[in-house]
């Protein structure tokens, strides 16, 4: 059986890692074996927050709703439910957006649930 020289393949790999490790502050840039183990629950943190930012979101859509619903007498529960009631299909992003830039056409949407 013939020798297998890795070289180069060792180097990509390492190279790959310490690419990906760029901006990381002190050695876990530089140093393979720290930027490994940085890389990796990067990598983890990062699919994590894809879900997390989702919850976020509808959070801050939620809390939206509920600022420009109180002024006009009811509550951000109360709307939904008058919105799966009347069968009008906006979802919260949608709402949270006409709430924050046109508050006339959210007025409008909120006296035709009522």
């Amino acid at each position: 059986m013939s020798r297998v020289k890795r070289g180069t393949m060792h180097t990509k790999r390492r190279a790959g890692i310490l690419k990906r490790a760029k901006g990381f502050r002190w050695g876990r840039k530089k140093n393979i074996k720290l930027a490994t183990t940085a890389v990796m629950r990067a990598g983890m943190h990062s699919y994590r927050d894809r879900k997390v930012k989702k919850r976020d979101f509808r959070r801050l859509w939620q809390i939206r709703l509920n600022a420009a619903l109180r002024p006009l007498g009811t509550t951000y529960s109360r709307f939904i439910h008058q919105l799966k009631l009347k069968n009008v299909e906006l979802d919260r992003k949608v709402l949270s957006n006409i709430a924050k830039d046109n508050p006339a056409v959210f007025e409008k949407i909120v006296e035709a649930v009522k």
